[in-house]
């Protein structure tokens, strides 16, 4: 039986044929943000990664990554008390910062976070929209690395398990509130 976040996901989430390009399925979650019973369930589900079996918090840092993870991540970090850090691309940042580079299925991105944005032994968890190709993740994990932060997880609203991300991403724990399979 799907959790109250699930259901929304699949009523409000819309499929757009052939966007941003030709063959692509674009997971459209706008509807789901214009609905506050909606977004409070999934704000609240994706939090629970940052939470122990106890309910208790264990994450220091919460980030989002460009764009939609933003949408996503402030709340979360605000639902769990913790700090909430952009991750943005090349050049949008005003002071220094950690840069990765990493491969789309399109071409290539460079993601950057502020050198300062994490603590030494801050714990941090990702939230971002879609788990895909897990580059994102991957690079994200980087950058929070170099600055001697621990990722203790990521959580996403969809997972498309037709594509490589849990192989990209490794040992990293995600969570996903819902998976989407080949023909889904």
């Amino acid at each position: 039986m799907p959790t109250t976040a699930q259901a929304a996901l699949e009523r409000l989430v819309v499929d757009v044929p052939d966007f941003p390009e030709p063959g692509v399925v674009f997971k459209d979650i706008t509807p789901l943000l214009d609905d506050h019973d909606a977004l409070t369930a999934v704000v609240q589900a994706l939090a629970a990664a940052g939470r122990d079996q106890a309910g208790e918090v264990v994450v220091d840092k919460v980030i989002g990554m460009e764009s939609r993870g933003f949408i996503l991540a402030a709340p979360v970090a605000l639902e769990l008390g913790a700090g909430f850090i952009p991750v943005r691309k090349a050049g949008k940042l005003p002071r220094a910062t950690y840069a990765v580079s990493y491969a789309l299925e399109y071409g290539e991105a460079t993601l950057e976070i502020h050198r300062d944005a994490i603590a030494p032994g801050d714990r941090v968890l990702l939230v971002d929209d879609v788990l895909a190709t897990g580059g994102t993740l991957k690079a994200t994990r980087e950058l929070v690395d170099k600055c001697g932060g621990v990722v203790v997880g990521a959580t996403v609203l969809m997972e498309l398990a037709f594509l490589p991300g849990r192989e990209t991403v490794g040992d990293l724990l995600v969570k996903a509130l819902t998976t989407i399979r080949p023909g889904s």
